[in-house]
C-alpha cells in the first residue's frame, strides 16, 4: 500500500472539504480496483468529484476533479507517459500533483502553485481508498482478511439513496431479520430479540452474544439453526459481522464466515456500498455467494430508502428505541462523540 501526500485545498474544494466534517480524515472506498485501469476514473466522495488515475508503476492516485488553470475536468483526460493530462489544454501533471508541462508555452516551467489538489489514495481489500484531508484514522480494520482458512469475495457496489449510518445501523439491526428477511436469516414466529452485550470501542462498538434463529443464515445452510452473530463498527461508516452457526446445519464442515461492510458516502443522502465476504468456502463460484448477499442486500434496500430522514437522527429524542436497539444507539452515540456530521441530523 502507498498513500499519496497532501497539499493545500484550492477555491471551493476547501468549501466542500469542510462540509464534510470530521469524516473527511477517515479512509473511504470510492472503486473497485480492477476497475481502475489504463483511463482516469471520475468518482465522487462527500459531494465532492474526485479524479482517480494510475501512473507508469501501477500506483492509484486521487485528486480533486478540476485541472487548476481553467477548471475542466480532469477525468475527461488521459494518462500520457506516467502522467495526468487536462483534456481542454493539455497541462501535465506529475504524481506530485504540480503541473510540468505547458503545451502552449513549451520552454515555460510551471511554478508550484500550478498544482491540482491532491488527497491521499491506497488500495486494500479489492477497493481503492481516499481520504481527503489528514488525520490519525487507519483503514477499517478488516481481521478476518489474513484468515488464510477463509476466501475473500467482494460484492457490490450498490448505490443506495439514503444515508451511510442508516445503512450501518441497518447492519446492526437483529430485529428486522423476522420481517425484512422472513425464510432467509428469520420467521415471524421466531422474532424475540435475546439481550446481548455492547460495548464502546476506539473506533465504534462491538457487540456479543448475538444469537438469532434463521431459516438459512447462508448459502450452504441445509436446515434452521441458532447462529452467534458479533457485529463491530471499524469506522463511522465501516462494520464487520462474524456468522457461527449450530454444528451439523451446513453442508461445509465447520463453516464461518465474516462479512465486511464498507460505504462510500457519496452525499449526504446518497451512499455506495461494498460487502467482503471471507467465508470458508473454496469450491463455489463467486457468483453463487454473491447472489445470496445480493438476496438479502436488496431486501434490505427498499426499507432503507424509505426511511425518513434519510440522515441518521443523533437526538435520543428523535425516533423510539427498545432494548433491542441497544448497538444502534451505542452507534449513535459514537457518532456524536466523534463528531460525525456528515449524513447524521
Amino acid at each position: 500500500m502507498s498513500v499519496a501526500p497532501l497539499s493545500e485545498p484550492l477555491g471551493g474544494v476547501a468549501a466542500s472539504l469542510h462540509a464534510a466534517g470530521a469524516a473527511a480524515a477517515y479512509w473511504h472506498p470510492v472503486i473497485d480496483s480492477a476497475a481502475l485501469r489504463d483511463k482516469p476514473q471520475a468518482v465522487q466522495l462527500m459531494d465532492h468529484a474526485v479524479v482517480l488515475w494510475r501512473d507508469a508503476q501501477g500506483q492509484a492516485h486521487a485528486w480533486a476533479d478540476r485541472c487548476p488553470h481553467r477548471g475542466a475536468r480532469l477525468s475527461l483526460g488521459r494518462v500520457c507517459e506516467g502522467q495526468l493530462e487536462c483534456a481542454y489544454h493539455g497541462w501535465r501533471f506529475a504524481e506530485t500533483g504540480r503541473c510540468v508541462h505547458v503545451p502552449a508555452l513549451p520552454e515555460f516551467v510551471p511554478p508550484a502553485g500550478h498544482s491540482a489538489q491532491i488527497f491521499a489514495a491506497q488500495e486494500a481489500y479489492g477497493l481503492v481508498w481516499v481520504r481527503l484531508v489528514n488525520g490519525a484514522h487507519s483503514l477499517p480494520l478488516f481481521s478476518a482478511e489474513s484468515d488464510a482458512g477463509l476466501r475473500k469475495v467482494n460484492c457490490g457496489p450498490y448505490d443506495v439513496a439514503t444515508s451511510a449510518p442508516r445503512i450501518v445501523e441497518n447492519f446492526l439491526d437483529m430485529a428486522h431479520f423476522a420481517f425484512v428477511h422472513a425464510g432467509w436469516l428469520g420467521e415471524r414466529g421466531r422474532s424475540a430479540v435475546a439481550d446481548y452485550t455492547v460495548q464502546a470501542t476506539a473506533t465504534g462498538l462491538l457487540a456479543t452474544n448475538c444469537w438469532a434463529w434463521q431459516p438459512q443464515s447462508h448459502v450452504h445452510s441445509t436446515q434452521g439453526a441458532m447462529v452467534e452473530y458479533r457485529y463491530e463498527v471499524t469506522a463511522p461508516y465501516a462494520a464487520v459481522l462474524t456468522k457461527v452457526p449450530q454444528p451439523d446445519t451446513t453442508a461445509t464442515a465447520a463453516w464461518r464466515e465474516s462479512i465486511a461492510l464498507f460505504i462510500c458516502p457519496l452525499t449526504a443522502q446518497t451512499s455506495r456500498v461494498w460487502f467482503r465476504l471471507a467465508v470458508a468456502d473454496f469450491d463455489s463460484p463467486d457468483t453463487t455467494l454473491q447472489a445470496f448477499q445480493h438476496t438479502i442486500f436488496t431486501q434490505d434496500q427498499p426499507v432503507l430508502e424509505s426511511q425518513s430522514p434519510s440522515c441518521l437522527p443523533l437526538d435520543p429524542r428523535a425516533e423510539a428505541h427498545t432494548a433491542a436497539d441497544k448497538a444502534s444507539a451505542a452507534y449513535r452515540r459514537f457518532l456524536q462523540g466523534a463528531a460525525i456530521s456528515f449524513g447524521t441530523c
